[in-house]
């Protein structure tokens, strides 16, 4: 019953123009700001931390409109895909023909940010790509998340060991994995780097993938554009990733630091970057 009236409130809230949508997605983001001490302890400090060291102009008002935006933008894209494929302006595009050209497949990098969700589906325009995602705990919300992101020539495999499988997979046929690189992975699967400043536990997994077959790695931002405007794709290639997983995750990570500064109010600072999973090691010392 939870799903049904989940599903109803999704097609109802869906069903709305895009601009209709992100207004009600930023009155979400001041509500989650103003009414949970928690999510202001999160989203706050790392916020105000990075456009300081940056010296960028502090927006937060804007910032805690845009979290909102970047649910109500997934919830949208997720429902509406033909629409958002007409809203959306690519930028560098020669860089991923360029990439999947070679014939080792893709590693596309993708962070929270802006209207993230449209960017495989602007690629399963021209490719089949395997996803990696995080299955939600409770199973019912799990499941409107999975239909939610079906679409043709995307395929969606869970963060575990068969996971990475289907992945090695696909990159020997040629094709494109996508990875959220800003993510916590779970104990044992990270590595303690710098991300703005602070240890943060990073992943390797893309270079390690990439690595094996000599696969281009490549970074997508999707900056929304304004309230019903749609969002400005890029891709940006990265250099050969480390063997070694220390620096592989570092330069990981600043690469997503530089997505990030694309358009700072856009990023998920509500999600805590810099927390220690368990049976992870403890984080350096600073």
């Amino acid at each position: 019953m939870r799903k049904l009236l989940l599903q109803l409130s999704l097609n109802s809230l869906t069903a709305l123009p895009l601009a209709l949508m992100q207004v009600i997605g930023a009155c979400m983001g001041m509500l989650a700001y103003t009414g949970s001490k928690q999510y202001r302890s999160f989203f706050r400090p790392q916020y105000e931390a990075v456009v300081s060291a940056h010296n960028l102009p502090m927006k937060l008002w804007e910032a805690i409109r845009a979290s909102g935006m970047l649910f109500s933008d997934s919830l949208w894209i997720w429902r509406n895909p033909q629409k958002a494929l007409k809203l959306v302006e690519v930028q560098n595009w020669d860089v991923v023909e360029s990439a999947i050209n070679e014939g080792h497949g893709l590693v596309m990098l993708t962070p929270h940010l802006g209207g993230f969700e449209i960017i495989p589906r602007v690629l399963a325009q021209h490719f089949t790509a395997t996803i990696l995602y995080r299955p939600s705990r409770q199973e019912w919300l799990n499941e409107v998340v999975e239909e939610g992101r079906t679409y043709p020539n995307m395929h969606f495999v869970p963060t575990n060991l068969n996971g990475v499988r289907q992945m090695t997979r696909a990159l020997t046929r040629g094709e494109a994995i996508g990875i959220l690189p800003d993510q916590v992975p779970s104990g044992g699967e990270g590595v303690w780097v710098p991300f703005f400043g602070r240890p943060a536990y990073t992943t390797p997994l893309p270079a390690r993938l990439a690595n094996r077959n000599n696969t281009p790695v490549v970074m997508f931002t999707a900056k929304r554009k304004g309230i019903g405007k749609g969002w400005l794709m890029q891709a940006t290639r990265l250099a050969t990733l480390s063997e070694d997983a220390n620096i592989a995750a570092t330069q990981i990570n600043v690469a997503i630091e530089n997505a990030v500064l694309v358009a700072p109010e856009q990023f998920i600072w509500s999600y805590n970057r810099y927390k220690h999973p368990a049976g992870a090691e403890l984080p350096p010392s600073n």
